[in-house]
């Protein structure tokens, strides 16, 4: 018997003789992203509001126009609804980061507006416009941003 006889009868015997075992099992999983807020009132509400407040913002840049009061009452309802937002999100179980970016945001938003109104020249309500600028494009930026989904 040559030797690739021999090795295929072998072969062949141990695979009769040997136990079937079931093969593995494998399961894929699929993340999926959560689901976006954007398109929900109170969240829509904060992103149109976010977006009005900088273009008065920007208004307000380069020139010493005094800042009316109903721009603080504006700023800081809109940080109520970002809170209220923080808060729709932990009610709802979300663990994502978008719920502590919006309790941020309502925490930032009376910080910003106190060094717009209590600069003591245009260089400096300049610099503290700007930076609410920023601010308010996060609030627009993380609400409009697809979801990614969790890792």
């Amino acid at each position: 018997m040559s030797c690739d006889a021999a090795a295929s009868a072998a072969l062949m015997w141990f695979a009769a003789t040997a136990p079937m075992a079931p093969a593995p099992a494998l399961q894929l999983t699929v993340a999926q992203a959560p689901t976006s807020v954007a398109h929900e009132p109170l969240f829509a509400d904060i992103v149109q509001r976010a977006k009005r407040l900088k273009a008065e913002v920007d208004a307000f840049r380069g020139n010493d126009r005094p800042i009316p009061e109903a721009f603080g009452k504006k700023v800081s309802e809109l940080s109520d609804l970002d809170m209220k937002g923080h808060l729709t999100l932990a009610q709802r179980g979300t663990d994502g980061d978008l719920k502590c970016i919006l309790r941020g945001i309502s925490q930032d938003l009376p910080l910003k507006l106190a060094a717009v109104t209590e600069a003591k020249d245009r260089k400096a309500r300049d610099l503290a416009l700007r930076d609410m600028a920023y601010l308010l494009n996060d609030n627009v930026e993380v609400i409009t941003a697809p979801p990614a989904p969790a890792v």
